[in-house]
């Protein structure tokens, strides 16, 4: 029964291999692990403000009895603030058993970008220094900016909103 287990689970992982959930960000286009992705929520839903939390820390929302952390990607990459809008969503992830929604300003899509077609970020040298890209993905003329979701969590930063709902 086992044995079935682990290839159903070796079967769904192969399954999500090279899938990346695509979605805009200001004028730019991220690319997080499908893996990591458990539910896109449209539109805005009610957060509740958490006090003493980091600005990109919206707040709390509660999914089905689930009370999640909200973070807003735009204010985390330190941008300018915007309105949310008809095609604002919430993107749920969940890593290390931490589920967090993503603000974004839109989802768009699910691709399947070859581990052959990624490349590391440009070393930090070339004056290219951000820790939340773990990759660039190329896609046809266009290239995906693939986020490491651990460091974009900032567990420590999440940690305390929890606590504090």
């Amino acid at each position: 029964m086992s044995e079935v287990t682990d290839q159903l689970l070796e079967m769904n992982e192969d399954t999500q291999k090279d899938k990346f959930l695509t979605f805009i960000v200001g004028k730019e286009e991220y690319a997080i692990e499908i893996r990591y992705v458990t539910e896109i929520i449209g539109g805005i839903q009610a957060i509740t403000e958490v006090p003493e939390v980091p600005d990109y820390i919206r707040g709390i929302i509660n999914l089905r009895g689930k009370i999640i952390p909200v973070m807003d990607v735009n204010m985390r990459f330190k941008k300018e603030p915007k309105p949310y809008g008809d095609r604002t969503c919430i993107t749920v992830i969940d890593i290390d058993d931490l589920s967090v929604g993503l603000i974004v300003d839109n989802v768009a899509e699910v691709l399947s970008i070859a581990e052959e077609n990624i490349e590391p970020p440009p070393d930090a040298k070339s004056g290219f220094n951000n820790r939340y890209i773990k990759g660039i993905g190329k896609v046809g003329n266009t290239v995906k900016l693939i986020l490491d979701c651990k460091i974009l969590l900032g567990e420590e930063d999440l940690a305390g909103c929890i606590e504090a709902s």
